[in-house]
């Protein structure tokens, strides 16, 4: 019996299980990727890659969504030819609880600070 390699719509995510703080909290460490999740955390529904307006290259925000999806911070999934993104709270309050809201206000409080200087 032979297998057929995974289709390439489909991006590989840790489980629940499989995610650690230590990766979490690098992936968190990036102002880039703390301001997508920041936004993510803030919206309703999931959001295209597009969505965002970060001030890097293409290539870059391709590496900071993949640092994010492999640390099991989001979930990625194709809608149609839209990444979708979603911040996988359930799992991160499940497996840390009160580190994605400490995180975030913490972030929304240096924004204020920054905004001030």
């Amino acid at each position: 019996m032979t297998t057929a390699p995974p289709s390439p719509r489909v991006l590989p995510h840790p489980t629940r299980d499989e995610i650690r703080l230590d990766s979490v909290l690098h992936a968190l460490s990036d102002p880039v990727r703390l301001r997508i999740v920041s936004e993510l955390a803030g919206a309703e529904a999931a959001l295209s890659c597009s969505r965002f307006d970060l001030p890097v290259t293409k290539s870059t925000t391709t590496h900071h969504f993949r640092v994010l999806r492999e640390s099991g911070v989001i979930q990625q999934v194709y809608e149609g030819t839209a990444k979708m993104n979603g911040l996988r709270r359930e799992d991160l309050d499940a497996l840390f609880p009160g580190l994605l809201d400490a995180l975030l206000v913490a972030a929304r409080r240096q924004a204020a600070r920054d905004a001030h200087a």
